[in-house]
Order: structure tokens, then C-alpha cells, then sequence
């Protein structure tokens, strides 16, 4: 129950802003870029998680925006001084588990914060490994950074509900394949001039999101791993043909509709993938030079970053009444 002295509060920042002709419609304040590391030495074999960290709190009276008054203010240091004690009390596990953490911790301690964002990204560290397959040895306590693709999670939860909503993601994962893909039969008028694509390079820089239905019995390390995966398989398939690719929409939504297949705790996945181009030198205007460029099973490209396509699709679990009312 909300005491007395934040019920006075409440109404006295409501006179304040009806009394004004302007409304403070969005509000909050909190610490960017918290970097923490987290080293557990069992023995001889050491393991890390490093994290960035940001945190962001609503209270509920806006008396430090109105009134200058101070006193509710949880400092943006002590924010940065939490996140470290309770990396400290209860290690990092998954960026998803210590953002649930962390929204649990404000929102018990502080009567008066209404809401908490929590915003962690990952530092991709893997083991030094020696040898291939499966005779390599993963050294004890060396690591490498493999920036493969960043990973991340934004958690949020207001005070009066039951549990966060967590929303995870990955950016920077690019990926490129010389063949099995192409690009033909689109809208042919007076404003096109691409000509068909009958094979083609794809590559593109992916990024993706997707929010959990539960936050209970989650494996979260296991779906970021299985999300990636699915992108994978339906991007480049299996490795001696691959798979075919008429257009980077039907690629995309292969990879989303395989993540809610193959995972029930995701209700939702947006992606988005834009064209990296490589288009074919023409080689033509030099025959002098290259005579026989054709007869070559070598070609050269142009990287192309800009102007390129962009492609994006949210696909979701239609409800129960969707369903029923299509029968």
C-alpha cells in the first residue's frame, strides 16, 4: 500500500502539472555503459562473463523535475555500485537472468520506483583452443574475443506486474554465400533497371529480436544459441549444396518461423536483413588485359555497402481466438 508521505507527494506534483500548460509525458534517469567482469577460478580452469550494463529507473512523483527536490533520487552511482554487488553476491549467469535480478532488486528496495529498464549486452569471450575437431584442447584460463555476432537484452518490469518483459536480441552477424541464391521476375517498368538475378551473392548483416512468452525454466543461453543457429541453417544449409534462395523475404522468414518451431518460450521474432551488394566488375572494357575472363571459374567484385535494400518482418504466434476464428 502506497504510505502517506508518497500519496502527499503524488498529489502535489498533480496540482503542479495541472496548473501548468505542459505535461511531463515521459520521464526517467539511470547509469549507461556499466562494464563488469565476472571471473570464477575453479582450479585450474577459470571461466568469465563480461557484461555492459545499463540501468534506468521511473519513480513515482516527478518532484526532482518540478520541484528540484532530490530526495527520492537513487544516484546513478549507487545504480553503478548495484550492478557490481550483486555481480559480486550472485555471479553472471545469463545476461537475461541478471537483468531479471536487477529489475527485482530496485523495484523491492525502492518503494517509490515504478519502473526499471535493464539494458546488457554481452562481450563474446571463447577459450583459446588448440588442434581442430574434436582434438582440440581448450586452454584453462586464456580467452579470445570472436565478435560473431553481439548479443543483448533489454528487461523491463513495472511495479505492479507479477513478472519482466524480457525482449533478447543479436546485431552484427554478417554472413555472405557465393551461390544459391538469386533474384528474378520482379516488377519490370519504366523505373527498373536491375536486370534478373539467376545467381547471385547474399550477404547481409543481421539483426534480430525476440521476446519470451515465460521467464520461468528458461535456458536462455540455450535460445540466443538455437535463434543464431536457426538464422545459420536457413541462410547457408546444408554444407555441401547448401540451400536455394529466390529472395532475402523467403530466407528470412524461414529463420523466423524455424525459431518458433523449435522454441515455445518465444511468442515473437522481427529481423532485419539488409543487402551488402558485390556486384561484377565489367571486364569488358579491358580486353587487352583480361581475354579470357569468361572461360575462368574466378570472378572479381565490387563491395557495395551503400544505397542498399533493406528487409524486415516481425512474425508472431497467432492467439488462441485468431485461430478459432478462421475456422
Amino acid at each position: 500500500m502506497m504510505s502517506r508521505k508518497l500519496l502527499t507527494e503524488s498529489r502535489d506534483a498533480y496540482l503542479d502539472n495541472e496548473n501548468s500548460p505542459f505535461l511531463i509525458s515521459n520521464y526517467g534517469y539511470g547509469k549507461d555503459s556499466v562494464k563488469v567482469m565476472h571471473v570464477v577460478r575453479n582450479g585450474l580452469v577459470h571461466s568469465i562473463k563480461e557484461f555492459e550494463v545499463g540501468t534506468k529507473l521511473k519513480l513515482h512523483s516527478q518532484k526532482d523535475y518540478l520541484e528540484g527536490d532530490n530526495s527520492d533520487i537513487v544516484a546513478t552511482d549507487s545504480q553503478k555500485n548495484t550492478v557490481y554487488l550483486l555481480a559480486r553476491k550472485h555471479g553472471l549467469n545469463s545476461p537475461e537472468e541478471f537483468g531479471i535480478r536487477l529489475c527485482h532488486h530496485f523495484l523491492s528496495k525502492y518503494a517509490h520506483v515504478e519502473e526499471v529498464s535493464i539494458h546488457i549486452e554481452e562481450y563474446p569471450w571463447s577459450r583459446v583452443g588448440f588442434g581442430t575437431g574434436p582434438y582440440t584442447d581448450l586452454h584453462n584460463h586464456a580467452f579470445v574475443f570472436t565478435p560473431t555476432a553481439l548479443r543483448y537484452t533489454d528487461v523491463t518490469q513495472k511495479k505492479e506486474e507479477s513478472k519482466p518483459t524480457v525482449v533478447s536480441g543479436l546485431t552484427d552477424l554478417r554472413v555472405l554465400k557465393t551461390t544459391q541464391s538469386a533474384f528474378v521476375n520482379f516488377v519490370n517498368d519504366e523505373y527498373r533497371s536491375l536486370p534478373d538475378q539467376l545467381d547471385r551473392i547474399f550477404s547481409t548483416v543481421v539483426r534480430s529480436s525476440w521476446q519470451y512468452s515465460t521467464v520461468t525454466g528458461v535456458d536462455f543461453d540455450y535460445c540466443w544459441n538455437k535463434v543464431k543457429q536457426c538464422i545459420l541453417n536457413n541462410f547457408a544449409g546444408e554444407t555441401e549444396k547448401g540451400i536455394f534462395s529466390p529472395s532475402v523475404q523467403h530466407t528470412l522468414y524461414l529463420a523466423e518461423k524455424q525459431v518458433l518451431e523449435s522454441i515455445p518460450e518465444i511468442s515473437s521474432i522481427d529481423m532485419t536483413m539488409p543487402n551488402k551488394h558485390y556486384f561484377t566488375f565489367d571486364f569488358s572494357k579491358f580486353p587487352k588485359v583480361v581475354k579470357d575472363a569468361e572461360l575462368k571459374e574466378e570472378t572479381v567484385y565490387v563491395p557495395v555497402d551503400k544505397p542498399a535494400g533493406i528487409i524486415y518482418a516481425q512474425l508472431d504466434r497467432k492467439s488462441d481466438q485468431y485461430v478459432k476464428s478462421k475456422l
